[in-house]
């Protein structure tokens, strides 16, 4: 190799090159399909669930193809993209009386994770409907949630995987740029906060956000294998000035560039939000800036 190859942050070696090569050779029958998952086992490349990361695999070995340094099979089929032809939620009816009443008198509240259940459609219904950004299918790991009263669903909440690069919030962290790569993925980002528009109940928001800090960890814990210590989300002062976030005891750590990954220049192209954080341990500087435990 004429330089250094990386893919999601691997560096590639002439090791690497040789072995990929030899691997494809002794399985001539094997579709790429195939030979990215045997890749995976071989490496132990695996996230810290347990689950082959057989795509991002899938992504380096046709990166490697295309610079003409390994040659896969033909492929077998094309294969379809989920995220470009995923269509429109499909409407769910709920009940929309309105609900006014005082928290105390609101009774207990259910929290029900529902990826991955029949309930994650009712979730995608009310986003797409009520929320003003609607509905986006997030990317990575995440985790969505429907708060009922009774059998009434009253709110949905939505984290997901943080951004690699937030400079305020980098900045508040105080990690290098090896721990941000290393420790990424313990933190969540809240992408979507809805309570229904027929509900009026006061504290009810922030209410809410106390009661998902003290189990979101656990949860994600339970479907991806590690923890979560620091939470995170964007909110447009145009439209909210964040109340809820701050009586639920989150820190505000900035504002945003305004430039999205997308960005041709150093122009902003998007609304400049503000950007709030909440440590769910005491701790979780020296956790985030640890490297070597996280490798």
């Amino acid at each position: 190799m004429q330089s250094t190859l990386s893919y999601r942050h691997r560096v590639i070696t002439e090791a690497d090159i040789v072995f990929i090569r030899r691997l494809i050779a002794e399985h001539p029958g094997s579709s790429r399909w195939d030979l990215s998952r045997t890749l995976c086992e071989a490496w132990n490349w695996v996230q810290a669930n347990g689950a082959l990361r057989d795509m991002v695999c899938r992504g380096l070995m046709l990166m490697l193809h295309r610079e003409g340094l390994i040659e896969l099979p033909p492929v077998r089929r094309a294969v379809r993209n989920p995220l470009v032809e995923r269509s429109a939620p499909v409407f769910v009816d709920v009940d929309q009386a309105p609900l006014a009443t005082s928290l105390a008198e609101l009774g207990p509240l259910q929290f029900c994770q529902v990826r991955r259940t029949p309930e994650e459609a009712m979730f995608n219904s009310l986003m797409q409907r009520h929320h003003y950004l609607g509905y986006a299918q997030p990317v990575g790991e995440h985790l969505k949630y429907v708060v009922c009263a009774g059998a009434r669903p009253i709110a949905c909440l939505a984290w997901s995987s943080a951004p690699r690069h937030l400079g305020s919030r980098d900045r508040f962290i105080g990690w290098s740029a090896k721990a941000r790569l290393a420790n990424i993925r313990l933190l969540a980002y809240n992408t979507r906060f809805l309570i229904l528009p027929w509900v009026s109940v006061p504290h009810l928001a922030s209410h809410l956000l106390g009661r998902m800090a003290r189990r979101l960890s656990a949860d994600w814990q339970t479907l991806y294998g590690h923890p979560i210590y620091f939470l995170e989300t964007f909110v447009d002062p145009q439209r909210f000035r964040g109340t809820c976030y701050r009586a639920a005891n989150w820190v505000p750590l900035g504002v945003t560039t305004g430039r999205g990954k997308d960005a041709p220049t150093g122009a902003p192209n998007r609304s400049i939000k503000n950007v709030l954080g909440l440590p769910l341990v005491k701790d979780f500087r020296q956790r985030l800036w640890q490297v070597e435990a996280a490798a």
